[in-house]
């Protein structure tokens, strides 16, 4: 049984920083060191592992925001699975802990970053958890050295969790998100995978004309509002959204 708790010892905190090399390969200058997360833990984030037994096999790390007009927010920078545990309920079990602790405190946002040509994880944050995707930022990070990344740019999608709104709730009762209606597909090959690893300049030039798409998609805002996944594609579907 994989249990979720909140992170407070140092030996802990070491060790997610040990799985976060793990699971992405960073070098030492890209990893994100323990003492960001004992301050995350002491400003009002959320710092996270899943267990299985003694064992940390996933964790989360969060740290607090403030939009315009003052109103607070959860940043989720980094969630991780250890690739034995994955496919198996953890990273759900991890952000629903987030959701459980951040409606308590008034926080009705949770915010993430995440690659669009990384279909499972596009699934995963529309389908399974029911986020939205109203923005795109070109390069968010830099070239890294995560063999994840494939020495592409850091192209992101911001995922928005709005986790008190009704599709939200709908979404965690019934397992799918609800319908709507859809103006505009983006379509990624699901062989974008082995061309990150094979043939860098063909990914290059997918992630140019997703971007682009994303890019114009947004400036007559549209957001992503579902996914679909077929046996060649992973496919974006936007249309209108409103988060009241």
């Amino acid at each position: 049984m994989i249990e979720v708790r909140e992170l407070s010892e140092h030996a802990e905190l070491a060790d997610a920083v040990r799985l976060q090399k793990l699971i992405w390969g960073f070098e030492e200058i890209d990893l994100l060191p323990k003492r960001l997360f004992v301050v995350a833990s002491k400003i009002g984030g959320q710092v996270l592992g899943a267990f299985d037994g003694p064992r940390m096999v996933g964790f989360c790390l969060c740290i607090p925001g403030v939009k315009p007009g003052g109103k607070p927010y959860l940043h989720s920078h980094m969630m991780g699975v250890d690739a034995e545990y994955r496919n198996r309920g953890v990273g759900r079990m991890l952000k629903l802990r987030q959701r459980t602790d951040a409606l308590p405190r008034g926080i009705q946002l949770i915010e993430w970053t995440f690659d669009p040509l990384e279909l499972k994880n596009a699934f995963f944050n529309i389908e399974r958890l029911g986020a939205v995707v109203r923005r795109y930022v070109l390069n968010q990070y830099g070239t890294t050295s995560s063999h994840l990344h494939g020495g592409l740019p850091t192209d992101r999608c911001v995922a928005e969790w709005w986790i008190a709104s009704p599709r939200v709730q709908f979404t965690m009762e019934e397992g799918v998100v609800p319908g709507h209606a859809h103006e505009m597909e983006i379509a990624v090959p699901v062989d974008i995978e082995v061309w990150r690893k094979t043939n860098q300049s063909k990914a290059r030039d997918v992630q140019r004309h997703v971007s682009d798409q994303f890019l114009r998609a947004f400036e007559k805002n549209l957001a992503v509002t579902g996914f679909r996944k077929t046996d060649t594609e992973g496919i974006y579907l936007l249309g209108p959204w409103d988060s009241k």
